[in-house]
């Protein structure tokens, strides 16, 4: 998927306001990951996945680190019920593993899942090295695979948005439930707007 990049950033704009350069970089890392992404071949799936990031990331538009002091994550440690449920084995899995990302990765069950979904490599590996789930190609394609396939909570993007149906309230189950559904939904649908300008901007000015 092409879009014009002066187009969509004029269309961010005037969406939600004002933005830093850092915001800019941001969204070109990642959008240079989408336009690149051969799985990607629905606008809606790219609108619904940048507001998701929006969203998930606080607006810095950066694979980020779940917030909270170092004992905030012994809620996750392995003698606790959530900690069990997300595969954590060893003291300090609850820190070691905690959420990281475009889309918050959390446990060490779903890191060593994605590691071996991505077929990443030894030094890329997410259970030896968790922070790479901070690098954006990594983090990307941990986004697009997990979103697209139904790694995080068995929901897919093809479950909510296909053909002729968009249904972007109850996308918001593919990462957390219903939490902040209006927010996203509300991005997502901005978000649709401007890459379809983008896009036919893109065609204009090819040759015909």
């Amino acid at each position: 998927m092409n879009i014009d990049h002066a187009t969509f950033f004029n269309g961010y704009r005037a969406a939600f306001g004002k933005i830093k350069q850092d915001t800019v970089t941001g969204i070109e890392l990642l959008g240079r990951q989408m336009e690149t992404d051969p799985e990607i071949k629905d606008l809606r799936w790219a609108a619904y996945m940048l507001a998701t990031v929006k969203h998930e990331c606080a607006d810095r538009w950066r694979p980020i680190s779940e917030f909270g002091k170092k004992n905030y994550f012994d809620k996750y440690e392995p003698w606790t019920a959530i900690g069990k449920n997300l595969g954590n084995t060893v003291k300090g899995d609850g820190w070691k593993y905690r959420g990281r990302g475009y889309v918050q990765i959390t446990g060490r069950a779903n890191y060593g899942k994605l590691s071996k979904a991505l077929n990443l490599p030894h030094e890329q590996n997410l259970i030896d090295n968790p922070d790479n789930a901070l690098i954006p190609a990594i983090a990307y394609r941990i986004m697009s695979y997990g979103m697209r396939c139904g790694i995080f909570t068995s929901k897919k993007l093809e479950d909510y948005i296909a053909g002729d149906h968009c249904d972007y309230k109850q996308a918001r189950k593919i990462i957390n439930g219903l939490d902040q559904w209006e927010r996203i939904l509300g991005y997502a649908q901005k978000f649709e707007k401007i890459l379809k300008v983008c896009v036919a901007e893109v065609k204009a000015k090819q040759p015909s």
